[in-house]
């Protein structure tokens, strides 16, 4: 007998932020987070950097040997726009998860004391932060057990690391969340072999966006600076930077949803989780095929903290 139905359904959120500008980042996810509520979405994941910038063709003026003022300046304006953990903007994303009664991760820009980090945050319908992974510690690489399924991150090319995927795939993921800034059709191809091998769902999360959708002065695409499209053309306000492609893949690597290209939408999929047991008959990567009597993987799960105070 097949194991009982347990049906969830995500909504994969391919959107543009407000780039450098929190706030108005804050109120289009809280806007399309009750647009996904009401579709009737339990779980809502956005890309990654979505609060409030994937920071497009621009390294801040950082060059060998030699770091300009312009650079400086755009980096403190990268910093404002960025959220703090815990801060009145997070409580906004845990108020919006609450309000909304879904579980919501969401791709930020996380500032602790004068580092940028890439997390990914995991909040739950009672607005409580269930995951983060920012600094590439070992306490941040773990499954969490919620009532729609164990649900786990990796960002955008960590999740070309096997080792970290393996340390999910360990402790039992059957919701996958890969928030990410890849539109290369390779992507899509490595999504599915990740569904595939880690027989569990994957939820590929990518933004589309354009030139538009970064300050009039941010230098990649202002008129003074020197880079220019591949043609040799400068930009222009609709060109399309970032082109999207999130979907959603079964755990036999199947597209539940095929990838979605150069617009902004919600997705929906339907995940029934008993399907993750079905496909684990012939393949099951911490069980059968596993070898543990030839392969180990330590993991260290201490906090990356420098300093320790006693």
């Amino acid at each position: 007998m097949a194991p009982p139905a347990h049906t969830v359904k995500v909504a994969v959120v391919q959107a543009a932020p407000v780039s450098f500008d929190l706030q108005q980042s804050l109120e289009k996810l809280t806007k399309l987070v009750a647009e996904a509520a009401q579709g009737g979405a339990d779980l809502v994941v956005f890309p990654e950097a979505f609060l409030s910038a994937y920071p497009w063709r621009y390294a801040f003026d950082a060059t060998i040997g030699a770091r300009e003022p312009r650079g400086r300046e755009w980096y403190a304006r990268y910093y404002d726009s960025a959220v703090a953990v815990p801060s009145p903007e997070a409580d906004v994303i845990r108020n919006t998860a609450k309000s909304n009664q879904v579980y919501l991760q969401v791709g930020i820009i996380e500032k602790d004391g004068g580092t940028l980090y890439c997390t990914a945050l995991l909040v739950g319908r009672d607005g409580a932060e269930r995951l983060v992974w920012g600094r590439g510690a070992g306490d941040g690489l773990s499954v969490v057990q919620t009532d729609i399924g164990k649900i786990g991150t990796l960002i955008c090319w960590e999740n070309y690391m096997p080792a970290a995927r393996m340390a999910l795939y360990q402790q039992g993921i059957e919701i996958y969340l890969a928030p990410n800034a890849d539109d290369l059709p390779s992507w899509t191809a490595s999504m599915q072999h990740i569904a595939k091998e880690g027989r569990c769902f994957v939820v590929s999360a990518n933004s589309v966006c354009k030139v538009s959708d970064f300050p009039a002065d941010y230098p990649p695409f202002s008129l003074d600076h020197h880079d220019r499209k591949p043609d040799g053309s400068r930009w222009e306000p609709d060109d399309v930077v970032n082109h999207g492609g999130s979907f959603v893949a079964g755990p036999l690597g199947t597209q539940i949803t095929e990838p979605l290209w150069d617009k902004e939408e919600i997705i929906y999929a339907e995940l029934d989780l008993s399907d993750v047991t079905k496909s684990r008959l012939d393949f099951d990567p911490v069980g059968s095929y596993s070898r543990p009597d030839v392969f180990t993987l330590m993991v260290n799960t201490k906090p990356g903290t420098n300093v320790n105070f006693t």
